[in-house]
């Protein structure tokens, strides 16, 4: 069927994460159920303006469903559709013809730098190295504060780079350069970027790897995943959302959403009230362009500045971030 080419065209040939493969496979076939079509010739006559303009009253008046996921219905219709005109399979995008809803502007939810000075002055202890002395074996007071330690660290990673939920899923412990204090992501569309560690973080991390090899018995191999649950196994988003949710709920100074994504905002608003230009934030946070970094500042992008070398953002952090200030105190 035509969804399933293209949906395994964005999967191989685009690279898209399987969660986003999966959410334009739902959407699609959530049109194909609207204009009732089993087969391929059915989608191809339903794509014409006035269908999708039908789809999108729909979605608008019987679904209730808020202007921000319709318009994300309808791009995601127009990439199929855009597919499907490269093949010669449609002469044009009946999507560009319907007016959009209209959304409003949203600004990035953020965590304030006091209230994670609070979380990481209260999990010090977690992270320690006199706590790793008291974690002996695969026994339950020492999954205790393993879980304790994994937890401490999923949060510093998160705030202290900004990466996605999904890339700190994709580390591997070969993703972290001791030497160069550098840790290597791989993101969206499978490009890579190194990002700064503050030398607190490297021994945090340093001292988690020790406590892994003291529950699982050996060392492992540097094409292992970097962050594994207490049972042993790799981690995923779910698990990763829980203990963003249950680390941060214990702050009294977080009130709102608690999510990996608002970390990221956090570290984006934080560098940016220090100065730092918009390029280096855009550089540190993966965006392919200025646009998607833009929301953060009304600054001039005439006036920015491009990073061009590690050692320049590296630089760029250290005097920028709140973790990273006074040798990485607070916590670390």
């Amino acid at each position: 069927m035509l969804i399933d080419e293209y949906i395994n065209y964005v999967s191989q040939v685009r690279r898209y994460s399987s969660r986003t493969c999966e959410l334009y496979s739902d959407l699609l076939r959530e049109f194909a159920g609207f204009v009732g079509a089993s087969v391929d010739s059915d989608i191809l006559e339903a794509l014409i303006p006035s269908v999708v303009r039908s789809y999108e009253v729909h979605l608008l008046d019987e679904k209730s469903e808020d202007p921000r996921t319709v318009n994300l219905h309808l791009s995601v219709l127009s990439g199929f559709c855009k597919y499907l005109m490269k093949d010669g399979r449609l002469q044009s995008n009946p999507v560009r013809m319907v007016s959009r809803p209209k959304m409003e502007k949203r600004l990035p939810v953020f965590y304030r730098e006091d209230s994670m000075k609070e979380y990481f002055e209260r999990t010090e202890h977690d992270a320690s190295e006199e706590n790793l002395a008291l974690l002996t074996g695969n026994d339950k007071v020492s999954k205790e504060l393993y879980s304790r330690r994994l937890s401490r660290l999923i949060v510093s990673i998160l705030y202290s780079t900004a990466i996605r939920r999904s890339e700190l899923i994709g580390l591997s412990i070969g993703s972290v350069d001791f030497s160069r204090q550098v840790m290597k992501v791989r993101g969206k569309g499978d490009k890579t970027r190194e990002i700064p560690l503050v030398p607190s973080l490297c021994k945090e991390i340093s001292l988690y790897l020790q406590s892994v090899e003291t529950m699982e018995g050996h060392a492992r191999p540097a094409s292992d995943p970097l962050l594994i649950t207490p049972g042993g196994a790799k981690l995923y988003p779910v698990f990763v959302d829980r203990v963003i949710k249950s680390e941060l709920g214990q702050v009294g100074g977080i009130t709102g959403r608690k999510s990996p994504h608002v970390l990221r905002h956090s570290l984006a608003t934080e560098l940016l009230n220090e100065g730092t230009d918009l390029n280096s934030i855009k550089e540190m946070l993966g965006h392919s362009s200025l646009a998607a970094t833009q929301v953060y500042t009304h600054n001039s992008i005439e006036k920015l500045k491009k990073v061009n070398s590690i050692e320049k953002l590296k630089k760029v952090y250290v005097n920028a971030h709140p973790r990273a200030k006074s040798g990485g105190k607070n916590g670390d």
